[in-house]
């Protein structure tokens, strides 16, 4: 396949229609829209085909086509479709591309999709700065992070429901909520700050969130017991179900943890720890200018289930690990300081504490002082 008749495609996704704007390298100085509907992939297929077989100069040649978009609710089986069809397809991290920083500037599908052409044409000429390439898990590797986030949403459905019943008892005068082994009982001998009765219209809302309540718990339950068959019944020489082992073996460490930073970030390869951390988005961002040079705060850029997991997997390790060798470091660096100088130690001890659960997991490499055990561990 020749260069000279290479076809970009880049197709701005919405719900009712995509805008594809196509450019041809051979001497094409403006891009050509058009316009399907949203969802349209068989229309999409068949415009490609009809732009390859217009840009083919000689019989039995297909012209080769670079097709983009940007990463969003489509998810990726768009990529996965146009990979079938022997069409090389990149998806783009959107935060990532380089913007004109004027206060204001015109945003429109037709410049987005014009603009991703050109992003397209620097990433295939090897201007790897010009923005970030997605890389698009398999669909077993993202069917199996369904469950871990399955639970961290019914998790915030179930805070989100205690405290409505808090905040209803609340404007009555009542601190606390009633027990969901004893509701009746508890409910009915309840009083409002002036000495009354519960009213019957907010006794039925009451109800209502309990018995949504009881659902959420049950739903989590029945997830982690599914999870639980699913990693007994995993061959143990599958490298990912190692992993989650060898994480739960760690005290403080539980299933839900280990689920999520082995299906979150360490079932992809890393070649350093710094491809780590900044795929967690826990590193310091750098800032220099003339005879100023400090770190900033973190990026942020990255996994942000997998950062504020290994946030909260920080906090537990000084309860859990605290004879190991990062929770001697933060106390050294800490010592009884509060506020926001614990809180920016805590990032950088996450930090250090996920390059060292990678090399465990990796290499089998044991960080300092740790400590194993079935003990309590943390969720």
């Amino acid at each position: 396949m020749s260069s000279e008749n290479a076809i970009h495609i880049a197709i701005e996704l919405s719900v009712s229609s995509w805008l594809v704007a196509v450019k041809t390298i051979s001497g094409a100085t403006k891009s050509r829209l058009h316009r399907l509907e949203g969802g349209d992939a068989s229309g999409l297929l068949k415009l490609i085909a009809e732009l390859q077989t217009r840009a083919s100069t000689q019989p039995g040649d297909v012209a080769e086509v670079s097709c983009c978009f940007e990463a969003g609710r489509d998810g990726f089986w768009l990529y996965r479709l146009l990979t079938a069809h022997g069409i090389a397809a990149y998806v783009l991290e959107p935060t990532s591309i380089l913007v004109n920083r004027r206060a204001r500037r015109a945003k429109t599908d037709r410049l987005d999709a014009e603009g991703m052409l050109r992003v397209l044409a620097a990433w295939l000429n090897g201007d790897r700065q010009i923005c970030s390439m997605v890389r698009v898990p398999t669909p077993d590797e993202e069917d199996a992070k369904r469950t871990h986030r399955e639970r961290e949403h019914l998790v915030q459905e179930r805070l989100r429901i205690e405290n409505r019943i808090e905040a209803l008892l609340f404007t009555q005068g009542i601190r606390g909520r009633p027990s969901l082994r004893s509701w009746e009982r508890d409910v009915a001998a309840l009083r409002t700050g002036d000495g009354r009765e519960l009213p019957p219209f907010l006794r039925a809302e009451l109800d209502r969130l309990r018995r949504r309540l009881l659902l959420a718990l049950e739903l989590i339950r029945e997830l982690e017991t599914e999870r639980a068959k699913t990693l007994d019944a995993a061959a143990m020489d599958d490298r990912v179900t190692q992993k989650i082992v060898s994480l739960k073996q760690i005290r403080g460490i539980g299933e839900n943890f280990a689920a999520v930073l082995v299906r979150e970030v360490f079932y992809r390869r890393f070649d350093n720890r710094r491809q780590l951390a900044s795929y967690v988005g826990i590193t310091p961002m750098p800032y220099q200018s003339g005879s100023m040079d400090r770190d900033r705060s973190i990026s942020r850029a990255g996994n942000p289930r997998a950062r504020t997991a290994m946030i909260q997997l920080a906090w537990l390790w000084l309860r859990y690990q605290p004879a190991s060798g990062l929770a001697s470091w933060f106390r050294e660096r800490v010592g009884t300081l509060k506020g926001r100088t614990r809180r920016i130690a805590i990032v950088a001890m996450a930090r250090k504490l996920l390059i060292a659960l990678w090399r465990y997991v990796e290499t089998g490499s044991i960080p300092d002082g740790l400590a194993f055990g079935t003990g309590t561990t943390a969720e």
